[in-house]
């Protein structure tokens, strides 16, 4: 399958009450586990790839690792792949162009790009990130490639608190659809857990919505019929397995 047929039948996946699931991997052989397992897609999770190879979450990875990584995993099956590429390893849009193009080089057909600014505080003004998502866009074009991009606003991880949530609503549905404007494929809301707030996102937006599973969060079969079409585990798989293993070698080790 050509990584243009990978990308668009990743795209046809994202559909409003039948969402994509998307059990977050880490390296080939958890690509490989998680694509036998009857998977229609693969998506790393940044904190899961950085920490297998004993590293923080937050682009501490260094990007030339990441992209073997990439390159390994794609060349291990032929499910569509997304990076979970935090802020793509680049401040101004020049940057961001570059680096989405060696994702896409690498076998990339998508990526989560968020708006935090990776080791500093805060977010991206609305209009700055917006130009750093359409230099993403304009990246994809020119390798001729539909690539999903996957507009992460991290207001919902800033305050974790759901009572709060209500009034971040306006500027997030502002955000999503500056990024949609600019070029995004998609919205992702991690922290955004409350049903109502869900409904709220899904009637406001055209993207399609990712929420992430944590506690808290409605289950699958729910968030589907309030509209989602994108469902990820995030680290959670990741820190199920490594707590597996030290338990295990616990019992071994007799600790």
């Amino acid at each position: 399958m050509s990584q243009e047929t990978k990308a668009r039948t990743f795209s046809e996946l994202h559909r409003k009450g039948d969402p994509v699931i998307l059990f977050n991997i880490w390296d080939a052989g958890s690509a490989k586990a998680v694509a036998d397992s009857g998977a229609k897609a693969l998506a790393t999770g940044s904190w899961s790839v950085a920490g297998a190879q004993g590293y923080g979450d937050g682009e501490a990875l260094p990007l030339d690792l990441l992209e073997v990584i990439v390159k390994r995993i794609a060349a291990t099956t032929e499910l569509p792949l997304s990076v979970d590429f935090e802020g793509a390893y680049a401040t101004g849009p020049t940057g961001v162009g570059k680096n989405i193009a060696r994702m896409i080089a690498a076998g990339a057909v998508g990526v989560n790009f968020e708006d935090q600014k990776i080791g500093g505080s805060g977010l991206y003004p609305v209009a700055e990130q917006a130009a750093r998502i359409s230099s993403a866009r304009s990246a994809a074009e020119d390798a001729g490639l539909p690539f999903f991009i996957n507009a992460r606003t991290d207001l919902f991880l800033k305050d974790r608190e759901p009572e709060n949530h209500p009034a971040l609503m306006a500027e997030a549905i502002a955000r999503a659809r500056a990024y949609a404007e600019a070029g995004a494929s998609g919205i992702f809301m991690p922290g955004l857990k409350t049903p109502d707030l869900i409904r709220q996102a899904v009637e406001a937006v055209e993207l399609p919505l990712n929420i992430l599973m944590m506690p808290g969060v409605p289950e699958p079969k729910e968030l589907a019929s309030l509209g989602v079409s994108r469902i990820s585990y995030g680290p959670g798989p990741w820190r199920e397995m490594m707590a597996w293993v030290t338990e295990r070698a616990g019992e071994v080790y007799g600790a």
